[in-house]
Parts: structure tokens; sequence; C-alpha cells
């Protein structure tokens, strides 16, 4: 008989295994996907901030008009509304704004600023 340890060690293996091809094999078009591409059992540190920003699944007008809501995806200063427009360049929010990446380092600046604590905090703060 296997030790119980064993046991538990294989089916977290098992899980884990299952859980990383539904996330390789699913809707890939979402923004966590590019950022965090293999999944862990373990709970990220974000806060509900983060996965506002991350996800733009916030109150973003982009987000809004995807959903049907509104007509248009546009931020009141004119700019495309969202996450990362509000963050960077938008002059209604220009007390936080951050330098915004090139547009072909845009996944990667996401990727690396998503695991940054003071990144993180300086956003949320």
């Amino acid at each position: 008989m296997l030790p119980k340890s064993h046991i538990k060690a294989l089916l977290r293996k098992r899980l884990h295994e299952k859980l990383q091809t539904s996330w390789n094999n699913g809707d890939t078009s979402w923004k966590i996907y590019d950022i965090m591409r293999s999944v862990s059992l373990r709970p990220t540190n974000w806060i509900r901030e983060d996965d506002i920003f991350f996800s733009e699944h916030g109150p973003f007008p982009s987000n809004i008009k995807r959903f049907h809501l509104s007509d248009s995806d546009q931020c009141s200063c004119g700019g495309t509304g969202t996450a990362l427009h509000y963050a960077t360049e938008c002059i209604l929010s220009v007390s936080g704004h951050m330098r915004r990446p090139a547009p072909n380092f845009e996944q990667e600046w996401l990727k690396r600023e998503g695991n940054n604590l003071v990144f993180r905090q300086k956003f949320a703060g």
C-alpha cells in the first residue's frame, strides 16, 4: 500500500497537469494568459485592483463596449479607454501615470509588471 502523502502528491501532480492542459487549450484571448502562461495550485498575491488592471475587466470603456452596454470604447479624453490608457496617457489620471511601453514590448511589460510588487503597490495606491 502506498503512503497517503505519496497518493496526495500524485493527485496534486495530475490535477496540475489537467489544469495546465485546460489553460493552454482554452480561450487564450484572455489577457491574464499572456501574463501567466503556467497555472499554479497556489493563489497569486494580487489584490482586486491588480486583477482589474491586468484582466481589463473593470469599468473601462473598452470593456463596457465589449458587453454592448455602450456604443463607444472611447475615454472622455478621446483615447481608447483601456486600463493601459488610464495608467499611462489619459489626461484624467495624470497623477498615477507610468511610462507607456512601445507597442511591440507591451506584452512583455505587462508580464514583468504583473510580477512586480512595487509596480502593483504604486498602481493600487
